[in-house]
């Protein structure tokens, strides 16, 4: 395998390994937009993947699954919301323990649904989300350069995959070029300024906790019945404390998330690439080594490595209607 062989292996695999952190750091930008802050996007991600597994192994639809993912993932935000919004409760507290909760009942359930330890019986067939195989790609393979990038990398992903590209640029036009956008991004910096303009910063909150609750159960579903074919204990591996790094580092725009995520996607895919390798004048690295790479640079871009980022001013807040 030569260098621009194991380059377009890489960038594959870095496509697939992103895509549930773009759709769930998306996930965050709406609710911190709005002035909530969603630890849990981890606990959403997962309950996601455990119900669209169950659901997708049921039904033998991969589409039933990912409905049944978006639908358990809403009703997550829903009691964050009813915690944050409602009894004006601290968010932190609420979402680390809506994470809890996705951790133990997904074992549970799946123990005693299926014993098996938790996990959930392979997905076949239409259960699971295939790869669709772009026009011209069997033709364009053998064009240098150009044909494997467009044959391995483009072409050869399921259907989330693209969903979740396309969702980047819906999510800048929904924040910027919208009425509902501009008042999610005013409910943030300034919920008064809203509520004297007799709008429901309440309601605009709980709607950005819906579209929130969406994209987390898209980023569960690609992790259980696309990327791979079964739920399996804990396999959002940190991925939602990840997503939110990659948030604060793109200092909340929807472009930048996206290259941000598939920044750590692709060192993701280098640390999987690395396994058993050698180093030449080194030898031998640990392979723990570059897995905990993502998880590094996540500490260290959390530490303030990043320059100046200034979150939603409200973000975290409360909000007491004033009389």
């Amino acid at each position: 395998m030569d260098y621009f062989d194991i380059f377009v292996s890489i960038l594959g695999s870095t496509i697939r390994l992103s895509i549930p952190l773009i759709f769930t750091a998306l996930a965050g930008l709406f609710s911190e937009r709005a002035g909530i802050v969603d630890i849990g996007l981890e606990g959403k991600m997962l309950a996601a993947a455990f119900a669209a597994a169950c659901l997708a192994y049921v039904s033998g639809s991969a589409w039933i699954g990912l409905l049944g993912g978006i639908g358990i993932s809403i009703g997550f935000s829903m009691i964050h919301g009813f915690a944050s919004i409602t009894n004006r409760g601290n968010q932190i507290v609420s979402g680390v323990a809506l994470n809890f909760i996705a951790a133990g009942l997904t074992i549970v359930l799946g123990q005693a649904w299926f014993s098996q330890g938790g996990r959930t019986p392979g997905l076949t067939g239409d259960a699971r989300f295939s790869p669709i195989i772009l026009p011209g790609a069997d033709f364009m393979r053998d064009v240098p350069i150009v044909g494997p990038l467009y044959a391995n990398v483009i072409s050869g992903n399921n259907i989330l995959t693209y969903l979740a590209f396309a969702a980047v640029p819906l999510s800048w036009w929904i924040l910027y070029r919208t009425r509902f956008g501009l008042r999610l991004r005013a409910v943030g910096e300034n919920p008064a300024a809203v509520d004297t303009a007799g709008i429901s910063v309440s309601w605009l909150r709980f709607r950005a906790l819906i579209v929130t609750g969406i994209l987390g159960g898209f980023a569960g579903a690609y992790l259980a019945i696309a990327q791979s074919a079964a739920f399996i204990n804990n396999m959002s591996a940190g991925k939602g404390y990840i997503a939110l790094a990659a948030l604060i580092f793109a200092k909340w725009k929807p472009v930048p998330v996206m290259l941000a995520c598939l920044l750590f996607g692709f060192l993701d895919a280098v640390a999987n690439f690395m396994q058993g390798k050698s180093i030449p004048m080194i030898g031998e690295v640990p392979v723990q080594i570059f897995q905990a790479l993502p998880y590094v640079l996540t500490c260290i871009l959390l530490a303030g490595f990043i320059g100046i980022a200034h979150p939603p001013k409200a973000g975290g807040v409360p909000y007491v209607k004033e009389r």
